[in-house]
């Protein structure tokens, strides 16, 4: 049987043993797996910042993959847990809004109701371990998604995910900033050329603007890049864009063109 891959996004960190756990229980039900960590160290309770990273990295995992994505402040309460089928990947995680950037007409999204395939005892603070783990380690067997429980359509989106136009003004903003303070944003490169069609344009974030996109960090010192995940992206050179800035996640971005 071939070796299905199952990555982990979360926001537990690695101070605890959650993660560890987890693995555990998958590699307790299918030994057969390789399971690779994305990243656990998703800002605490931050949906948006895992709904970009889910989507910018699920790309590059060969088809079949199987991605559990875990950022979950109301877990335990009434909100679903789900898997969704898209691109020939398998993904798995609450219905909060983490899926906010997978939802497309091709998307297939079922909910988990079927307990056959998770642990016997369920926590009300722990559904990593006890519900999306197992149902992992289960759909590396070959399972299809519809095996857990009925289609549903009425998935849980983030608000504001996308950026906007509002009186011929492309408004977008910083979802997250990467171990180098370099701060991201929902701008995606096509969309920000659509808007500009090659017209002179003003970027403003905070206090700081440009008119002109750099192509890479050492340009001078505040820079705009195009991003390798293809979204706009602030920088400084030789160091850290988000305490010389003073921005913060959720900063407004603008972008204007020339009359």
């Amino acid at each position: 049987m071939k070796v299905k891959t199952i990555t982990l996004l979360t926001d537990f960190g690695l101070k605890d043993p959650y993660v560890g756990i987890m693995k555990g229980v998958i590699l307790s039900i299918n030994q057969d797996v390789r399971i690779v960590d994305i990243t656990h160290e998703i800002e605490p309770q931050d949906i948006r910042e895992g709904a970009f990273l889910l989507k910018e990295y699920y790309q590059y995992f060969p088809k079949g993959s199987i991605h559990v994505a875990i950022v979950d402040p109301t877990v335990g309460s009434k909100r679903r847990a789900l898997a969704l089928y898209k691109d020939g990947h398998i993904f798995i995680g609450p219905d909060n809004g983490i899926f906010s950037l997978l939802i497309e007409s091709d998307t297939e999204s079922y909910a988990v109701t079927n307990r056959d395939f998770m642990l016997k005892q369920i926590s009300s603070s722990f559904h990593g371990r006890d519900v999306f783990a197992p149902i992992a380690a289960h759909f590396a067997f070959g399972l299809h998604p519809s095996v857990l429980g009925e289609r549903v359509i009425d998935l849980v989106c983030l608000t504001n995910i996308y950026p906007d136009i509002i009186n011929a003004v492309l408004i977008g903003e910083v979802v997250r900033f990467d171990k180098f303070g370099n701060a991201i944003t929902n701008i995606d490169i096509e969309t920000f050329n659509d808007f500009t069609s090659g017209n002179k344009f003003k970027i403003s974030v905070g206090n700081i603007a440009f008119g002109s996109l750099h192509k890479s960090y050492f340009e001078q010192d505040y820079t705009c890049i195009t991003g390798s995940s293809g979204y706009l992206e602030f920088g400084y050179y030789k160091g850290n864009f988000q305490e010389k800035a003073g921005i913060k996640k959720g900063e407004a971005v603008t972008v204007r063109t020339a009359e």
